[in-house]
C-alpha cells in the first residue's frame, strides 16, 4: 500500500482539460487547464483496435468527435450494447489509432456550452503516449510540474471484448515510466477489480490507486451481460464498505452528489461531506470528488446561478481533491480558503 495522497490544500484537477472552455480531452484543454492554475490533468483512456490508448471519455466517438461527417470514410454508426446501454456509434475499438488520429475534437455538450463549437474540427485526437510526451516537454521549457490522474474506462466490459487495460496501459506507457510526469501518477476507476490487477501485476510502481464512485450502482437489468459488474457503491460508503476499500486503495473519489449539499445552508455547514470525509480519512483514505461544473444543469436548484457558493460547500468538506471543468475559477476559490498554497 501506498503512502496516502497528500495536499497541504486540495488538489485541483483539469477533468478532461478545461471543457467549459474547450472541446474536452485535447491538448490545448489541458495546457488550459494548467495555465489556470491546475495542479493535475485527467485523462480518460478506453482502447483502438490496435490497442493504442486513446484519451477519450467513452468509446463512443460521435458526439465527441466529427466522425459522423466523415462517415463515408469511417463507415456507418453500429448498434451495439455498451455499458450504458444499447447504443448506435461509432466505436474507437472499431479502429486503429491510425485512422482515429486524423479525427478532431467537437463539443461534446454544445447546447450547454455553445461557445466551446468554435473551435470545432480544429483539435486533433490524443493518445496517452502523446499527452505524457508533451506535458514532459511542457515541464521543461515552463518549469511546471503537472501530475496525472488517469481512469480506466469500463475495464470489464472491454476484458469482454478482448482488451486488457493493465496489459495495454503497460505497453502505452512503456519507456516512459521514469518520466516525471508520471511522478506521483494517481490511477482511477469505477471497477475496484482493475486497480487491484496493476498493484498484483506491478504495473505503474508507485502509482496511488483511488476508487471511483457513483450516486448510483449499476441498474439491475445491466448487472450480467457481455462482462458489466454489479456495482453497489451505497455499501462501499458504510463503515465495512470504507473498511474494504482501505484494504487496497490509497483514495476514493465520490460524487459531489454524495457529500449531500443541497442549498446555502449546506454549502455553509456541509455536515454529511464533513462526516464522510473523516471516515476516510480515519482509514487513511484521501478523498477526491467529481465534479465541479458551472453551468445550473450540474447545480442544485437552490444554488442555480451560484456556482462558487456549491463549490465553497464542496472544499468546506475537506475534500484533498476536486476535479473541475473551469479549473481557474476553482482555482480562486482553493487559493481564497488556503492562501499560503
Amino acid at each position: 500500500m501506498n503512502a496516502p495522497i497528500h495536499q497541504t490544500s486540495p488538489l485541483l484537477i483539469g477533468h478532461r482539460g478545461a471543457p467549459a472552455h474547450l472541446p474536452e480531452h485535447t491538448i490545448d484543454g489541458y495546457l488550459l487547464a494548467l495555465r489556470q492554475g491546475a495542479d493535475a490533468l485527467e485523462p480518460d483512456v478506453v482502447p483502438t483496435r490496435d490497442g493504442v490508448l486513446l484519451v477519450r471519455h467513452e468509446p463512443l466517438l460521435g458526439e465527441s468527435t466529427d466522425i459522423g461527417a466523415r462517415a463515408a470514410e469511417f463507415g456507418p454508426a453500429r448498434r451495439a450494447w455498451t455499458p450504458d446501454g444499447t447504443v448506435t456509434d461509432w466505436f474507437a475499438h472499431d479502429y486503429t489509432w491510425e485512422q482515429l488520429r486524423t479525427l478532431h475534437a467537437v463539443e461534446r455538450i454544445p447546447g450547454l456550452r455553445p461557445a466551446n463549437t468554435a473551435f470545432d474540427g480544429q483539435l486533433p485526437m490524443l493518445r496517452l503516449r502523446e499527452l505524457v510526451e508533451l506535458l514532459a516537454e511542457r515541464r521543461t521549457n515552463a518549469g511546471q510540474r503537472p501530475r496525472l490522474v488517469i481512469e480506466l474506462k469500463h475495464a470489464s466490459w472491454f476484458r469482454a471484448l478482448g482488451f486488457d487495460l493493465v496489459e495495454l496501459l503497460d505497453r502505452e506507457l512503456a519507456g516512459l515510466w521514469g518520466s516525471p510526469v508520471l511522478d506521483a501518477l494517481v490511477l482511477e476507476s469505477f471497477e475496484g477489480e482493475v486497480l487491484r490487477e496493476v498493484r498484483r501485476r506491478g504495473v505503474a510502481e508507485g502509482a496511488s490507486l483511488v476508487y471511483l464512485i457513483d450516486s448510483e450502482g449499476v441498474p439491475d437489468d445491466r448487472r450480467v451481460r457481455d462482462g458489466a459488474v454489479a456495482l453497489d457503491y451505497a455499501s462501499d460508503l458504510t463503515d465495512r464498505g470504507l473498511d474494504a476499500v482501505a484494504e487496497w486503495a490509497d483514495g476514493i473519489s465520490p460524487s459531489h452528489l454524495l457529500l449531500g449539499i443541497a442549498d446555502e445552508a449546506g454549502a455553509v455547514h456541509p455536515e454529511a461531506g464533513l462526516s464522510l470525509v473523516g471516515r476516510a480519512h480515519a482509514r487513511d483514505l484521501r478523498v477526491f470528488t467529481w465534479t465541479l461544473r458551472p453551468e445550473d444543469h450540474f447545480l442544485p436548484p437552490a444554488l442555480a446561478g451560484r456556482p462558487e457558493a456549491y463549490w465553497r460547500g464542496i472544499l468546506r468538506t475537506g475534500v484533498d481533491g476536486v476535479f473541475a471543468d473551469a479549473p481557474g475559477r476553482v482555482r480562486a476559490l482553493i487559493d481564497e480558503l488556503h492562501p499560503t498554497r
